[in-house]
C-alpha cells in the first residue's frame, strides 16, 4: 500500500476539523483554563494555578516510545547510532496517522491553538496542534509564541508543522505487535511520540506529560534549523545592560537556571534557542522549570512566576505532578509522585526578561559542568577545537547509589548538552559552532559548578559566590586579560589569576590534600572521556584536530 503523501495528511486532518461538530479555534486564555476546571482536567489551586497530576508512565518523557520516522530520502541527515534516534518505518507511522483521525473524528470536542516556535520572524515555524485536552492547548499557549504580524517572511511560512495530541488515549497493543518497541514485561507499548520530519507531522497518543510536547518541537526544529544554517542550542539566555548577550549551556543540576537569572541581566528564554546570522533567538513563549525542592529563597523569580497570587482564570501556570493537599497548598519537598515535578508558565510572570527573546551574536558562552571528581578547574578558556570537543561531550557527572555506602561519581555525557533533542549528524552541530565562535569572535569558557578539594564525599561544592564571581569575570571580559596554562590531559586553558578570586584555586590539584590521589582520579576521567568519544564518534569522521583535544588522547 502507498503511503500517504504529505498533502493528503493535510487535506484529510482539514476535512476532519471542518467536518467536526464542537471545534474550539484559538479560543481566549481564559476559556482554555475554565475548560481544563470543567473538564476534570486540573484543579485551582489555592494561589489560582491549575494543578494537574498524570498517570504514572506519564511523570517524565517515555524515551523508548520516543520515535523518528526513517525517509530514504532523508535518513542520512540523522544520526541513526544515537541511542535516542530511534527509527520508525513510514508504514507505521502512516497507522499512528490513521488512529489519530480516528480520535479526532471521535472526540467530543476538539482544542487547536495555531502558534510558531521561534522569537525569529525569518525562521519561526508555524506550529498547529490540535488536541482534545484544553490543558494541552493551555500549555501551547505558555510554551508557544504568538503568530508574529510578520510571519509571511518566514522560511517555514508555508510550510507549517502539525502535532496532534491525544495524551490520555492509549494504542492497541495488538495492532502495533512487532512495530513499537517490546516492553520488559513483553507487552507492546501503548504509547507513541512520533514525529515525521519529511511530512511535518507529529503524533502523541498516550503520553500526557506536558514536555512530550515542547521537546518534540525542539527536536523538530532542532533537525530542520542547521539545514538552513542556523544553529539551534539546548541553553538558557540573557543579555547585559550594554547589548551583550551569553548563552549558558548545562545538563540538570549543573546551576543553569540558577546561573542564568541574573538580577543584572534580561533573560531571553531558560531552554533552547537559535543562532542565525542575526543573532540568537529564543524558541518559546514561556518557561517548564523543576519544582522539586523550589524554594523562594533560593528562585524567587520562579517561584513567584508559578505561586504567584491571582484568580485562576487570570493566572494560567500549570503545576503538574506536585503533591497538593485538600487546602490547595503545595508540597514541594515531597517526590513521592515523582521528583520531576514541573511548572509551566509565560516568560512574562518574569520580571526581568527581554520581550522581543531576541538579541545578537553571544560575546560568550558557559558549559556549565558539575564535575563531582573534583579534577575540572572552576573555570577554564576553551579554543575552538576544545569547545567542539567540548559540546559534543556535553560531560557533566552523576552520583551512584549509596545501598553500599560508597559513592563513585558517574562520568555521564550528553552530547550538545541535550542528546535526545538533537537528531542531526554530530559533526553538522559541531563544525556551525566553531565556524560561529571564529566569525563572531564569541569566547568558551568552561564552568566546573561541582566539587573541589576532593571527590563527592571528601571535597566540598563550589561556592555559589565563587561561581558567580567567575561568571561575571568572564561576561565582562576580566578573564580575557589573563594568562593561561594549558591543562595538557583535559586539553583546556586555564587562568593563572582571576580579578577577586584567590589564584590558589584556579588549579584544582592546590586543592586536594592528598596530590597522587588527585592525579589518578584525573587520568580516570580522561579515559572516561576517551573511552565514551570512542563508542559515540569513533565512526564519525571528526575533523582530526576535534579529536586531538579529546581528554585522555
Amino acid at each position: 500500500m502507498a503511503l500517504m503523501t504529505m498533502k493528503e495528511m493535510y487535506s484529510r486532518v482539514d476535512s476532519a476539523i471542518t467536518q467536526h461538530q464542537d471545534v474550539k479555534n484559538n479560543i481566549p486564555r481564559t476559556e482554555m483554563i475554565r475548560d481544563a476546571v470543567a473538564n476534570g482536567e486540573a484543579l485551582p489551586a489555592a494561589n489560582g494555578a491549575l494543578a494537574t497530576w498524570t498517570p504514572p508512565e506519564s511523570t517524565g518523557r517515555s524515551p523508548k516510545d520516543t520515535i523518528t520516522v526513517k525517509h530514504p530520502d532523508s535518513y542520512h541527515n540523522i544520526d541513526w547510532d544515537s541511542p535516542n534516534n530511534l527509527p520508525l518505518e513510514p508504514s507505521t507511522f502512516d497507522m499512528l496517522f490513521e488512529d489519530a483521525l480516528t480520535l479526532i473524528n471521535n472526540k467530543k470536542t476538539l482544542y487547536i491553538t495555531d502558534r510558531v516556535v521561534g522569537a525569529d520572524s525569518s525562521y519561526a515555524l508555524p506550529t498547529r496542534v490540535i488536541t482534545d485536552c484544553a490543558l494541552t492547548a493551555l500549555f501551547t499557549d505558555n510554551m508557544f509564541r504568538p503568530v508574529p504580524e510578520d510571519i509571511e517572511s518566514s522560511c517555514f511560512a508555508d510550510k507549517p508543522f502539525t502535532l496532534m495530541v491525544f495524551p490520555y488515549n492509549k494504542l492497541q497493543r495488538d495492532r502495533y505487535k512487532g512495530l513499537l518497541r517490546t516492553m520488559p514485561d513483553g507487552q507492546t507499548s501503548n504509547m507513541a511520540v512520533a514525529m515525521d520530519f519529511d511530512r511535518r507531522m507529529g503524533i502523541i497518543i498516550g503520553s500526557a506529560y506536558g514536555g512530550s510536547v515542547k521537546k518534540l518541537m525542539f527536536t523538530v526544529m532542532n533537525y530542520y534549523l542547521p539545514l538552513i544554517g542556523i544553529l539551534p542550542l539546548h541553553c538558557s539566555a540573557n543579555e547585559g545592560k550594554d547589548g551583550d548577550s551569553a548563552l549558558l549551556l548545562g545538563l540538570s543540576g549543573t546551576g543553569k537556571t540558577t546561573l542564568s537569572a541574573d538580577p543584572n541581566r534580561a533573560l531571553l528564554g531558560d531552554d533552547e534557542h537559535g543562532w542565525s546570522n542575526e543573532g540568537i533567538a529564543n524558541f518559546e513563549n514561556g518557561c517548564y522549570a523543576k519544582l522539586i525542592n523550589l524554594s523562594v529563597q533560593k528562585e524567587p523569580e520562579i517561584y513567584k512566576a508559578v505561586f504567584h497570587d491571582d484568580d485562576y482564570l487570570k493566572h494560567g501556570s500549570i503545576i503538574e505532578n506536585c503533591m497538593m493537599y485538600p487546602n490547595g497548598h503545595f508540597d514541594l519537598d515531597d517526590e513521592r509522585l515523582t521528583p520531576n515535578s514541573r511548572g509551566s508558565y509565560p516568560l512574562t510572570f518574569l520580571s526581568n526578561i527581554k520581550p522581543s527573546s531576541k538579541s545578537g551574536h553571544p560575546t560568550t558562552i558557559l558549559f556549565l559542568t558539575a564535575d563531582a571528581n573534583a579534577v575540572v578547574p572552576p573555570v577554564s578558556k576553551l579554543t575552538a577545537p576544545q569547545a567542539m570537543l567540548w559540546f559534543l561531550m556535553g560531560y557533566t557527572s552523576k552520583l551512584a547509589g549509596t545501598e553500599t555506602g560508597i559513592v563513585e561519581p558517574v562520568s555521564t555525557f550528553s552530547r550538545f548538552f541535550g542528546q535526545p533533542f538533537m537528531p542531526c549528524n554530530p559533526n553538522r552541530y559541531a563544525t556551525m559552532l566553531g565556524e560561529k565562535m571564529k566569525e563572531h569572535g564569541t569566547n568558551v569558557y568552561l564552568v566546573n559548578t561541582g566539587w573541589s578539594g576532593g571527590p563527592y564525599g571528601v571535597g566540598s561544592r563550589m561556592d555559589i559566590n565563587l561561581t558567580r564571581s567567575l561568571v561575571n569575570a568572564a561576561l565582562t571580559g576580566e578573564l580575557e586579560k589573563v594568562d593561561y596554562r594549558e591543562d595538557t590531559l583535559l586539553h583546556i586553558m586555564v587562568p593563572t589569576s582571576c580579578p577577586g578570586v584567590d589564584a590558589t584555586i584556579l588549579n584544582p590539584r592546590n586543592t586536594w590534600e592528598d596530590k597522587a590521589a588527585f592525579d589518578a582520579r584525573a587520568q580516570k576521567l580522561a579515559q572516561d572521556f576517551s573511552d565514551y568519544f570512542d563508542k559515540a564518534y569513533g565512526n564519525k569522521e571528526l575533523d582530526p584536530a576535534i579529536v586531538a583535544q579529546c581528554p585522555g588522547k
